[in-house]
């Protein structure tokens, strides 16, 4: 629901010189090693400089601060006359929980040291409780009712305020707060469970599969893990040569586990019942209310007309393929599951030429957060400027600090950059968000922090971190993540940024791409890391063209997931095994069958994270793909388009219903075909 000076330690930066050109201060302080030398001691300021987290007891003590603020809050919520500033007061409770929430929940998977995960995992757990009880708090909910209920007031306040209070009502009714005591106990049990079984979900979708040494053929078993007498198989081997190889990692990694396939069922069937219990036919129904598809029916139409769309173009594709793979002299001629990923890069190389390797030197990690300033600058007028860090403030050495800076505004935001891999540190690239913005009682403004993080090379003495072009296009991506959450100026945090829906959240995002893949701008920045040379049109032209190869069969597979798992979250019981589904949308929607005796389903992680959201990234981007056509293509770094998608979409956040937010930036509302055709357009 809800969801003075110091001294400080001086860094000393011992860097190669470029042989070229200088690197600016913002590309310094992402291509070259730092050797940190403390020459002054300071005070610990703690995490984030919070006070309170200069150790991982301080976690407990950030719980008990936030409690006593909530219950003054709450007193003053139900004690106060019904007018516009119960919403604030609202927003103050969402915004003293998530200060505490949000924070625990990435120091719980980023933080390197045990202690410190486990303090935070507590309070994730302690301010779970928290809102559980807040949302099935009787008089809190009655207050902001009456305020709903007096036409009179509500009538008065402006959309943001009017939008804001609607949406603390959902949560109210999310949770049962219409039902029976008893009934509510039984929403707060679900909702435990729900999260007890993703959790165990999740962790079944990595674990390994072992099998018997014996079992495979002895002229394949080096190519997995060796442990005595059994091999460890803990993933898909997409990129072996040897057709075998891929065929037995698939059948091994995703056979069937029948401990996972009874936690997808307690958790599809628990969400089922929530969404009953709460009034809404499907789980799917419920997680979409408020979303800019609004309906599970809309979401159906949108992927059942794209898969028609592509079916046909699939279909070459995979002919194209199956031409590759006769060369090959395989003894299955058919492309099969376990076939696709490997002939697809072996077609995209012998057409393309393509060699990722030849497009990191410059992709340096520097010269790509100088291409982001330089677009941030261009179109809103801001720039990244890196800021020191104070001794506690930072959970990793190599994690930098940026100010965004706006030309007359001053400093927006910070940005926390943790993107270089280290042991144990999570694969997937992500965005997290620390303190959302919002207006404060003296008429300033709450400076929102996030945290970037990516797991990108460490540089050395004589390298910078060089990306690939898909590493850039990612940070890109969460850079996009990032300056939504920078830009937005909604009163209340309760929406600022990417508090929105999943499928509006993903439109600045999945914009950012295209930036990524446009010479015009790449060539402002792309320079070799060692000799200046700008990047080659006709390079980035190839891997452009390489993207869009076999985009279709790639489209195909993400619908396919999508529809299923609208399915999964859709009418219950479910007519089939989840399996047994599976195999009649895969059969159905994909041109690669069903392999039996497998279950991919089951590796499917993200039917937690999204459930009956998975579609979002295929709305997001034919969204993204019409505001960068009739928008930014005709001249992507236009200052005058930057603002007013600033002003438009960024800035208000989750302040107003996304449908609105697309309407008034494209001058109308696209249709369904016409946002199935800009997602084809963008992938053909």
């Amino acid at each position: 629901m809800m969801i003075a000076s110091r001294s400080r330690v001086l860094c000393r930066c011992l860097r190669d010189v470029r042989s070229v050109t200088t690197w600016s201060p913002l590309a310094s302080a992402f291509n070259t090693k730092i050797e940190t030398q403390e020459d002054f001691k300071g005070a610990n300021v703690g995490l984030f400089g919070v006070p309170e987290l200069t150790e991982p007891s301080g976690f407990r003590v950030a719980q008990e601060n936030c409690l006593r603020e909530v219950e003054e809050l709450v007193h003053s919520a139900v004690t106060s006359p019904t007018s516009p500033e119960i919403v604030k007061v609202f927003d103050k409770l969402s915004d003293a929980l998530c200060r505490v929430a949000d924070l625990a929940d990435f120091i719980r998977v980023a933080h390197p040291k045990n202690d410190y995960i486990e303090a935070a995992e507590e309070a994730c757990f302690s301010v779970g409780n928290m809102v559980e009880k807040l949302n099935t708090h009787v008089k809190l909910h009655n207050s902001l009712r009456k305020l709903l209920d007096n036409e009179q007031v509500f009538g008065a306040m402006n959309s943001e305020c009017r939008r804001v209070a609607e949406l603390f009502m959902f949560d109210f009714q999310q949770s049962g707060i219409h039902l029976s005591a008893g009934k509510r106990r039984k929403v707060v049990k679900l909702n435990s469970e729900i999260l007890r079984l993703g959790s165990e979900f999740m962790q079944g979708t990595q674990t390994p599969n072992v099998v018997a040494r014996d079992l495979l053929p002895e002229h394949i078993r080096n190519s997995f893990i060796l442990e005595g007498d059994t091999i460890k198989v803990n993933g898909l081997y997409t990129d072996s040569p040897n057709d075998i190889v891929r065929e037995v990692a698939y059948k091994i990694f995703l056979y069937p586990n029948p401990h996972q396939e009874q936690l997808l069922d307690k958790l599809l069937s628990a969400r089922h019942d929530l969404a009953n219990l709460v009034g809404y036919p499907t789980y799917a129904d419920r997680a979409l209310k408020s979303s800019m598809a609004q309906t599970p029916q809309n979401v159906m139409n949108f992927l059942e007309m794209t898969a028609s769309k592509i079916h046909g173009r699939a279909l070459d594709e995979i002919s194209q393929l199956k031409t590759i793979k006769k060369k090959y002299n395989s003894r299955n001629p058919n492309i099969m599951a376990w076939d696709l990923a490997f002939y697809v890069g072996v077609a995209k190389h012998q057409k393309c030429d393509i060699n990722s390797m030849q497009y990191t030197p410059y992709f340096s990690l520097g010269t790509c957060m100088e291409g982001l300033s330089l677009i941030f600058t261009s179109l809103y007028g801001i720039k990244l400027e890196e800021e020191d860090t104070l001794p506690g403030e930072i959970w990793s050495p190599d994690v930098k600090k940026l100010a965004v800076v706006h030309e007359s505004e001053g400093i927006l935001g910070y940005i926390y950059c943790d993107l270089y891999e280290r042991p144990g540190k999570s694969q997937q690239d992500c965005h997290f968000t620390i303190r959302g913005g919002r207006c404060l009682d003296d008429g300033s403004y709450q400076k929102p922090v996030v945290v970037l993080m990516c797991s990108f090379p460490s540089p050395t003495k004589h390298m910078p971190s060089l990306l690939t072009h898909s590493m850039m296009e990612n940070l890109f991506h969460e850079m996009g993540h990032a300056m939504h959450s920078m830009l937005a100026r909604t009163t209340y945090q309760h929406v600022t940024g990417t508090r929105c829906s999943t499928d509006f959240a993903e439109v600045p995002s999945v914009l950012m791409e295209y930036f990524a893949n446009d010479y015009r701008v790449l060539k402002q920045f792309a320079k070799h890391y060692k000799t200046g040379e700008t990047l080659p049109e006709r390079m980035i032209s190839n891997l452009c063209s390489a993207k869009k190869m076999f985009s279709a069969c790639d489209m195909q597979q993400q619908v396919y997931y999508a529809i299923l798992d609208q399915l999964y979250h859709g009418k219950h019981p479910l007519p089939t095994t989840t399996t047994e589904l599976l195999s009649e949308i895969q059969n159905k929607y994909s041109c690669l069958p069903h392999v039996d005796g497998t279950a991919w389903q089951l590796r499917f992680g993200h039917l937690v994270g999204y459930g009956a959201k998975y579609y979002s990234y295929l709305l997001s981007r034919a969204v993204a793909s019409l505001i960068w056509q009739q928008c930014f293509h005709s001249n992507p770094l236009d200052r005058q388009v930057g603002e007013n998608y600033r002003r438009k979409m960024l800035a208000l956040g989750g302040g107003e219903e996304p449908s609105i937010l697309v309407k008034n930036m494209l001058g109308q509302a696209p249709s369904m075909s016409q946002l199935v055709e800009a997602l084809i357009q963008d992938a053909f």
